[in-house]
């Protein structure tokens, strides 16, 4: 194995320590010591890789988001002609995500829901690819929907935005369990659709 391929692999055994550890314990409880024992190497040698704790998990959050994403692109084909079906299989799609790499759960939880307060401007921009995907899935699905004469595509978007957060302060106080993180997707899910149709019962065509 030459030189590269070593770092590489010795780089992937921190993250892989890192992750769990961070996924178990968040931010704030987690410990280097933690991940050094789990994979039987000095602390030197996360040093060698990450220059901090903080780069550490930005490193991991970073992962996330992109992971995601990239099983997002693969994964969803829109068809704009059923809207309401294809906000069904985004959140459906999402989810998946989580069942197949459970580690990354807890810690696109923390991320968005109750990131750590210094490291709150970086992680947005690691996280901002993935916002940015999503607005563009929400305005391709929209697109072809006749908005209210007073809405345009922005205020909608960004009224998402702020549902969003209204429904992520509900869950601040801890770490989500896969029931709580389930429940939490299905009410952004619910909340999307309140916005898109309102509370009346529309007309069967």
């Amino acid at each position: 194995m030459n030189r590269e391929a070593k770092n590489q692999q010795t780089k992937r055994r921190i993250m892989d320590g890192a992750l769990a550890e961070f996924a178990k314990q968040g931010y704030g409880a987690s410990s280097l010591n933690t991940i050094c024992a789990a994979q039987m190497f000095s602390k030197g040698i996360i040093y060698h890789y990450f220059d901090t704790k903080d780069a550490l998990y930005l490193a991991c959050v970073e992962e996330c988001f992109q992971r995601l994403t990239a099983y997002l692109r693969n994964a969803l084909v829109i068809d704009p002609q059923d809207t309401e079906k294809q906000l069904e299989t985004y959140f459906s799609v999402r989810m998946a995500f989580f069942r197949e790499n459970p580690v990354y759960q807890p810690i696109f939880c923390e991320a968005v829901i109750s990131p750590p307060q210094h490291l709150e401007a970086e992680i947005q921009k690691r996280k901002q690819p993935f916002d940015d995907f999503t607005v563009d899935i929400l305005t391709q699905l929209l697109r072809p929907l006749p908005l209210q004469p007073h809405m345009t595509m922005e205020e909608v978007v960004e009224t998402f935005r702020e549902f969003q957060d209204f429904i992520n302060a509900k869950y601040r106080s801890g770490s989500l369990s896969p029931e709580a993180f389930q429940d939490r997707e299905n009410r952004c899910r619910r909340e999307l659709n309140i916005l898109l149709y309102g509370v009346v019962e529309r007309s069967k065509p």
